[in-house]
């Protein structure tokens, strides 16, 4: 095993009954759990004093581990902010038979350093050794930023309450596939009381969106029924009968204002998840394309690096300069002189800089008519600190 940099962690578990569903799968718990612990451990490593998890990016699960396979978990910090850090955790699961290796998934956690009394902290930078090192620590402050903006538009989530909601609606026996912006507001003492609140916010056939909010009491918040909001993420599961066969969840019949939110915003996460998978896995073997012409010409290049696909579409217009920029200013705008888009809308404002938008591409070669959700950043570089 190749040694680890200054601020990374390993960790390898070899996977017991304990660890697993009646199934012989590993419970996606006590995965998180161990995520978790990786990702603290590479914290303080970094920071030299004790640290909180502050927040996890969305994580999605592509391979199932079982009893008798081996997980490696490697964290390691990838930026330093003031006070907290950024950690990006890869999980692998490696059967000891054939020595074959698979990700289960790639996180990132946002961690923060508890200071020993009044004393301010101020984190040392992060040694960056390679040019992954450095592509992780520019991509770190976009993530930072995103994750500071929409903070306050994501509300509701945690495993064991969501699980008993997926149950109940569906019959069946729930598995997670992923976590959706799985957030820590505020902290929690021995002592308190927890309540877990679990709700359904939309169906897609064979896979459920539940949202959980948990509420932390003391007893004297506890009787004047006030609560302090503390955890709350989405959480996708799916459903097999007893025949492993997938179960399909009937749709949900949304009634009040607030029913209608959580499924529109149900429904747009599910599009960004899903844009986001085709971007990275896509292999097309037939190749798209229209009859060339110089009118219509688009340039595009890629750049491919570990899981990472970037894409840089470049055209050239014959038009005066100011009519070009006010095309540009205006994604909406953008079907009026490129071909490959029909509509372009504003689906959901984040703020003056931020929108994303839903954009739809005419039919090639007979092909499927295709759609996709973009999120379109207008915005100046966020300074460290």
């Amino acid at each position: 095993m190749e040694r680890p940099a200054p601020s990374e962690v390993y960790m390898s578990q070899t996977i017991q009954p304990v660890h697993a569903n009646p199934r012989g799968e590993l419970s996606a718990g006590q995965l998180l759990k161990w995520i978790d612990t990786a990702a603290c451990l590479a914290a303080e490593k970094h920071a030299g004093i004790s640290c909180v998890t502050a927040s996890v990016d969305d994580i999605q699960f592509e391979e199932t581990a079982r009893v008798g396979q081996v997980i490696t978990i490697k964290a390691k910090v990838t930026r330093a902010f003031s006070t907290s850090m950024e950690i990006i955790i890869k999980v692998i699961v490696q059967d000891m038979f054939t020595g074959i290796e698979k990700i289960v998934c790639v996180a990132f956690s946002t961690f923060v350093a508890k200071p020993v009394g009044k004393e301010k902290v101020h984190l040392k930078p992060v040694t960056l050794l390679s040019e992954r090192d450095h592509v992780e620590h520019n991509l770190a402050t976009e993530r930072r930023k995103v994750r500071l903006q929409h903070e306050h538009n994501f509300n509701s989530l945690m495993k064991e309450s969501s699980t008993f909601d997926g149950h109940r609606l569906c019959g069946g026996r729930c598995l997670l596939k992923s976590v959706d912006m799985f957030k820590f507001r505020g902290p929690s003492t021995v002592g308190d009381r927890l309540v877990f609140n679990a709700i359904v916010n939309s169906t897609f056939q064979t896979c459920v969106e539940v949202g959980v909010r948990v509420e932390a009491f003391t007893c004297q918040e506890w009787s004047e029924g006030c609560g302090r909001h503390i955890n709350s993420a989405f959480l996708i599961y799916n459903a097999v009968d007893d025949k492993e066969e997938p179960v399909t969840f009937p749709r949900i019949k949304p009634i009040s204002k607030d029913d209608f939110r959580r499924y529109h915003g149900a429904i747009a996460r599910r599009r960004i998840r899903l844009g986001r998978k085709y971007v990275i896995s896509h292999k097309e073997e037939i190749p798209l394309f229209v009859h060339w012409d110089i009118n219509n010409q688009t340039k595009i290049y890629t750049l491919e690096e570990y899981n990472v696909l970037c894409v840089w579409v470049e055209k050239h217009v014959g038009r005066p300069a100011h009519l070009a920029y006010h095309l540009l200013s205006d994604f909406t705008k953008r079907p009026l002189w490129d071909p490959h888009y029909m509509s372009c809308k504003v689906i959901d404002s984040v703020d003056e800089d931020d929108q994303i938008y839903y954009i739809t591409c005419p039919v090639v070669n007979g092909d499927k008519p295709k759609d996709f959700v973009v999120l379109v950043s207008r915005r100046k570089p966020l300074r460290d600190g």
